[in-house]
């Protein structure tokens, strides 16, 4: 994995502008630390950081093929899982490797295929590719958007980044934020509306898209997106295939010179592709499989079972590690830690993000990369097949609205009446909602609740899925650690969309067609237990610590964040959360009252340290 970053400029020589173009670059020396480089031309400038997991020696980039005004140049985020294929195919077509790396089968690939080149990728990418002879920059990102890549179009410039730092780091690209950008922070935060970045004049590059950027402008076009057709395979047929498929994506993930683990919380996702992994890497003669867990220090003495987290995950660490044979690493952290480390996950994002969820990520991510440079993660398992509560709660299946989103009314009194007045939540949200449900490709033959659940997948892949990968691209890169998943290989994922509901949540549960398929390889006490989410701090010593640093930013008259806050709002919200209620989320599963204290807490931070400038 790395960081990629480019400045296009018709207006300008970019020869002489090495020194911007190093700045960009350096912004994103945590997604690479192991090597750096760029190129410079007249009207285009790459800058490249490298984490170094595949060929060591042939993997430099910017990568250049092709001689003097005929040359490709290429700078790639991603990792290729069928680079085997690709190199049988370019092969046959004359293309003679000087290398091992994925790098130079992509850049190759396009040299023989142009933007048709992603149709032949199985993996998780972002990349930019200079074409001297065209004069133009060709980008394009992988079709579930694993990989992040933002770009800023001006007049006859354009400026591109793996993460907005790299984009914002340019002298011609200023940090402000209009009001759609605090709509998006304040009422659809920390996720975000599809190709909308925050920030004024950014965007991001949608996933399975790809862009072209030519003197003449630039063209937009989305090359792969979920189809609806009837599903014809039974029960049992659908189990094989899923088996199949996600042992198929697994294996081909763990391709690696460096050493690799997976996240192992216990439960049936994480557990799937650790048992997966497991056999594979037997059977290549590669094992045991090291797996890392994350837990809190007084977990057990703070816990309290919901409707969410129904228990906690450790002993289950245990029974699937021990089942498995693997070398386990259980990683324990503190709240002092926590809270000490509060605002690192902001400095990676660059937007605020989910709290405490993502500090402890980040955390668990430097642990990790003590002994693994590479690791697997079972993230959107619950997207594509229909895991999150969401998918068998009536309050949400009925909603009007993002399902993981149901409590708009308690962000309302925290924002000020003025910016309410002029965002209209409310009204805001519902237009969001509405444009994707618009995107959904519908089957007219199926029952109203198959095509509820299809609409409900599709925000959950699209919206929801989109927010935990930044997530996780962001705490794991802010490490120096590559995290795959390979339940977003496009393959399983397109093949799970159309399996009807019945099959998917058979005998009423769910995931039902998930668990048949891993029957084999996992104890049975972990194939049907209850799902949980991913794990948060109970100690109420968070809550303390984020109230009060919620008191002190209301008393501070310098906070950044005041004028956008309704003060008596906010400190009733303060008020209310000395009184022990029910667990009702603002967002997702687990993001209650401390996690929204924590979240403006961070949007403070944001404007405060993040040059941020609020514009009309």
């Amino acid at each position: 994995m790395c960081g990629i970053a480019g400045w296009i400029d018709w207006r300008e020589d970019l020869r002489h502008r090495e020194e911007a173009v190093r700045q960009m670059g350096a912004t994103l020396i945590c997604r690479g630390p192991d090597a750096e480089g760029i190129w410079l031309s007249e009207h285009a400038a790459f800058a490249h950081r490298r984490l170094i997991v595949i060929d060591p020696e042939g993997g430099a980039q910017p990568m250049i093929r092709g001689e003097r005004d005929r040359a490709f140049i290429i700078v790639y985020n991603g990792e290729m899982y069928n680079m085997d294929e690709v190199r049988s195919e370019l092969t046959a077509r004359g293309h003679a490797m000087t290398s091992r790396s994925d790098t130079e089968l992509l850049l190759r690939a396009y040299m023989e295929w142009g933007p048709d080149c992603v149709d032949h990728f199985n993996g998780i990418f972002a990349f930019g590719i200079w074409s001297e002879r065209d004069q133009s920059l060709f980008l394009a990102r992988d079709r579930l958007g694993v990989k992040p890549l933002f770009f800023a179009p001006q007049p006859d410039r354009l400026v591109f980044g793996s993460e907005l730092k790299a984009i914002l780091a340019n002298p011609y690209v200023p940090a402000e934020v209009a009001l759609e950008g605090l709509a998006e922070l304040f009422f659809i935060g920390p996720a975000r509306t599809p190709g909308h970045a925050v920030f004024r004049g950014i965007r991001e590059l949608r996933p399975g898209h790809w862009l072209l950027c030519t003197r003449d402008g630039v063209q937009e076009k989305c090359y792969w997106k979920l189809e609806s057709h009837e599903h014809e395979d039974d029960l049992a047929v659908t189990t094989d295939r899923v088996q199949e498929l996600l042992y198929d994506a697994v294996s081909r993930q763990l391709v690696s010179d460096v050493p690799i683990a997976t996240l192992l919380s216990g439960g049936l996702d994480s557990s799937a592709v650790s048992a997966f992994a497991s056999k594979a890497l037997r059977e290549a003669g590669r094992g045991p499989l090291h797996t890392y867990s994350v837990d809190f220090v007084d977990a057990d003495a703070y816990f309290e079972a919901n409707s969410f987290q129904t228990s906690r995950d450790a002993p289950w660490v245990t029974r699937v590690s021990e089942y498995l044979g693997s070398v386990h690493h259980n990683i324990v952290f503190d709240n002092p830690e926590m809270i000490q480390h509060l605002l690192r996950p902001l400095a990676a994002r660059d937007l605020p993000g989910m709290a405490d969820i993502d500090v402890s990520l980040f955390l668990f991510c430097q642990e990790i990369k003590k002994g693994a440079t590479v690791a697997l993660s079972g993230e959107a398992a619950d997207e594509v097949f229909g895991g999150y509560p969401w998918f068998h709660r009536e309050d949400a299946l009925t909603a009007n609205t993002f399902p993981w989103s149901l409590q708009l009314h308690r962000r309302m009194p925290i924002v000020n009446k003025e910016l309410r007045a002029a965002i209209n939540p409310e009204q805001y949200v519902m237009r969001r909602y509405e444009e994707a449900l618009q995107e959904v490709p519908r089957l007219t033959s199926e029952s109203a609740q198959d095509a509820r659940i299809r609409e409900i997948s599709y925000l959950s892949i699209t919206r929801f899925l989109a927010t935990l990968l930044e997530r996780k691209d962001r705490m794991s890169m802010a490490a120096g650690l590559e995290v795959r998943v390979p339940f977003c290989d496009h393959r399983l994922v397109e093949y799970v969309w159309n399996v009807p509901w019945s099959i998917r949540n058979a005998g009423g549960t769910a995931k039902a067609i998930l668990r048949k398929a891993v029957v084999d390889v996992l104890p049975d006490d972990v194939v049907w237990r209850k799902k949980t989410p991913y794990p948060s701090t109970h100690n109420p010593a968070y809550l303390q610590a984020v109230r009060g640093l919620m008191n002190e930013i209301l008393a501070d008259p310098s906070s950044p964040i005041l004028p956008l806050l309704d003060i008596p709002g906010v400190r009733a919200a303060i008020d209310d959360s000395f009184q022990k209620s029910e667990h009702k989320p603002w967002f997702g599963q687990i993001m209650g009252v401390p996690q929204m204290f924590d979240y403006l807490i961070q949007i403070n931070a944001w404007l405060r340290d993040h040059g941020v400038t609020i514009v009309g």
